[in-house]
Formats: C-alpha cells, structure tokens, sequence
C-alpha cells in the first residue's frame, strides 16, 4: 500500500508526506523571519543593550557625587527614558537628562541646541523633566519643592554656547559633580534623607505625567 499510513483508528487517516518533504515545510511562510527582519531585530537588541550599559554606567557614576548626595534613578520609579535621574543633596534638588553626543559637537544659543544639522528638544525635555519631578514631589511633601533641571552632555565633542538657557543648568556629563557641588548648601541632611525617601518610593509618581510624554531624538525646535 503506497500514499496512506495506518494508525491504530483505522487505515488512510493520515497523508504520507510527499516525497523530499522538509520537518517544517507545512508552516505558513507568513510566520518565518525574514533575513532582513532578522537582521533588524538583532540591530535592535544590540541597540538595546548600548542603552542599557549607558544607563547603568551613568547611575554608578551619579553615585559617586560625594557625601550627602542621593540619587534616584527616574526610568525605574517614573518610567521615563533611560539616562534619567533624580539627584538630592547639600545643593538642593536636580533634575538630571544625560544625553550622549558622541564626537559630534554641540553648539548652545539660549534654549536652541544644535548638532550635526540638529535642532532636539533637549533643553525642552530637561525642563518638563524637573517641572514634573517637582509636582510630584510637591505633591507628597505637602510643600512646594523646586526642581532645577539640569542638561549633561556625555560624550567628547565641544560644547559651545552662544547664550546660556534660562533656569537650566547644562554641564558636561564629566563635570556634574563639580558643578552640583558648587551649589552650596540649601538643605540640612535630615531634609535630603526625607525627599530621597518620597522620591524613592513609586507611589510617588503613580499620578506623575511622565509617561505622557515620548521625546524623540529627531525631534526638532522650529
């Protein structure tokens, strides 16, 4: 008998698979991979990754601004984008949105940020993050509790401004300590350790608006 395969329930319930028949061959090919889409889902947890590693290098390096400081890593109790912190200490409260820029240089005329050709909302971006950080806190404090935000670059290209931006600190990423330390001393230590403890707990920011907004990299300001 040719073409049928038996069973235990009877004779030609089963097709015999043609001949040169692949395991697999059966499935619709709408649910492979295609190479190109391979290719780019590796790219993409690659690209994951670098972020990641960034993220976790500059936490580490945040927790080394000195004594007194707190930091409170934002993308982890608020959900924002990586590369964004909250930083408690002698000199008040910090805003902190690192951005890596590479070898590219960056050019500063007030609120205008320009690079490679660029215009991003990064000024934009560190403003709303300080302004919702210190609604939040505020909120909880029972208190109004300012914010400065505070724009770190990291990378190695020149930073040049032709005008600062009002109300925001920019800094390259290397000199943050040296530059929030330069603050004085606005809080008495049992006031860091209490907003550190509010900024630190996640219902602090259940009702924050955070994850309303996404910023884009290729954002650009008109």
């Amino acid at each position: 008998m040719t073409g049928l395969l038996h069973s235990s329930d009877g004779p030609g319930i089963f097709s015999a698979p043609p001949a040169g028949h692949v395991p697999g061959d059966f499935l619709d090919s709408s649910t492979r991979t295609s190479p190109s889409e391979w290719v780019r889902s590796r790219r993409e947890a690659a690209a994951q990754r670098r972020v990641a590693a960034k993220h976790a290098r500059t936490a580490q390096k945040l927790a080394s601004l000195g004594p007194g400081w707190e930091v409170v890593d934002l993308r982890e109790v608020a959900g924002t984008a990586p590369m964004t912190y909250l930083a408690i200490g002698p000199g008040g409260v910090f805003a902190i949105t690192v951005k890596d820029h590479g070898r590219a240089k960056v050019g500063f005329a007030g609120d205008v940020v320009q690079i490679d050709g660029r215009r991003p909302k990064y000024v934009l971006e560190a403003r709303e993050n300080a302004r919702l950080a210190a609604t939040a806190l505020s909120r909880v404090a029972g208190i109004s509790v300012p914010v400065m935000p505070v724009l770190a670059f990291a990378g190695s290209g020149v930073i040049t401004f032709y005008g600062m931006p009002k109300g925001c600190i920019v800094s390259a990423y290397q000199e943050l300590g040296r530059v929030l330390n330069s603050r004085g001393e606005r809080l008495a230590a049992k006031t860091v350790k209490k907003l550190y403890a509010y900024a630190d707990h996640p219902g602090t920011w259940v009702n924050s608006a955070f994850d309303r907004y996404e910023w884009s990299k290729n954002d650009s300001q008109p």
